[in-house]
């Protein structure tokens, strides 16, 4: 199990500048970088594997940041621009070695609507006809996309670890697989544990983020609950940090952060990790 940290609790949008954060996230004693890419543009591969290479961290995983122009549920146009954006990505993930392209790589985060159930059915069709080109391509180049279920009040689509799964069955690909959160768990599964034992071997990424997004272990989450489950299934991938503050305006804009949720954001980081080792850790 590794353990990484999500660049937007300091950084958005994730330039190359960012990556002089490497040596603060090695010194705290991460083991990966989860990097969010807004703009291709703003990325060079080969300086960017070299800074990695540096400070000893791998990027586990790449996040794509899908605005409206990009949604696989939207106008033909939208869609074409998400799935080729996403291509591009996976295209930075083979130069950096980065294995998993995660999160919500099915719409536009924010994007929330009552729908009629033809309606629904409509976009489950086009999501998945999506997915499945998508994930032939990441699959072509020996990597992993990770679909994450978000809380409601982010999107009417996929919310909980079960609607993930039948997305999953119904693109039918290898390279498909799921990434569940302790935030969105924790406002929309019963039992948070129990939807990771649900997910099992289709668990393909983990978020591990206090119930206000502030640090892992400083909220009310049964987090030992959590790492039962999450030996359980035998889960060996990837555990990151991914919260927000409101030292990075866009982002806090974006996830409703409107207080200081904990002093510093850097004590998010470096209490998180040392707790999420203290309790995920093997015995």
């Amino acid at each position: 199990m590794r353990f990484g940290i999500n660049t937007f609790l300091f950084s958005c949008p994730f330039t190359d500048a960012s990556t002089r954060l490497f040596r603060k996230f090695k010194q705290w004693g991460f083991d990966s970088v989860e990097i969010s890419v807004e703009n291709l543009a703003h990325v060079n591969p080969e300086r960017l594997k070299a800074r990695l290479d540096q400070h000893q961290l791998v990027c586990g995983s790449v996040t794509p940041c899908l605005g409206p122009d990009k949604d696989l549920r939207g106008t033909q146009r939208q869609q074409r621009a998400g799935v080729e954006f996403m291509k591009r990505v996976v295209d930075l993930m083979v130069r950096i070695e980065c294995p998993s392209l995660i999160g919500v790589v099915y719409s536009t985060v924010g994007r929330t609507e009552a729908v009629p159930p033809a309606e629904k059915r409509r976009q489950w069709k086009t999501v998945m006809r999506n997915l499945r080109e998508l994930c032939g391509y990441a699959e072509d180049r020996g990597r992993v996309v990770a679909l994450e279920p978000i809380n409601r009040f982010e999107t009417d689509f996929i919310n909980t670890c079960e609607q993930g799964l039948q997305m999953i069955h119904d693109v039918g690909s290898p390279a498909l697989k799921l990434h569940l959160d302790t935030f969105h768990m924790n406002i929309e599964e019963k039992d948070p544990a129990a939807a990771i034992r649900r997910a099992g071997s289709s668990l393909g990424h983990f978020h591990a983020c206090g119930c206000d997004r502030g640090t892992p272990g400083n909220d009310h989450i049964d987090w030992m609950s959590i790492a039962a489950a999450l030996r359980a299934i035998r889960y060996d991938g990837d555990v990151v940090i991914e919260s927000f503050t409101a030292d990075v305006k866009a982002i806090a804009r974006a996830a409703a952060i409107w207080r200081r949720i904990e002093p510093t954001r850097d004590e998010i980081a470096w209490k998180g990790l040392k707790f999420l080792r203290s309790v995920l850790s093997p015995p």
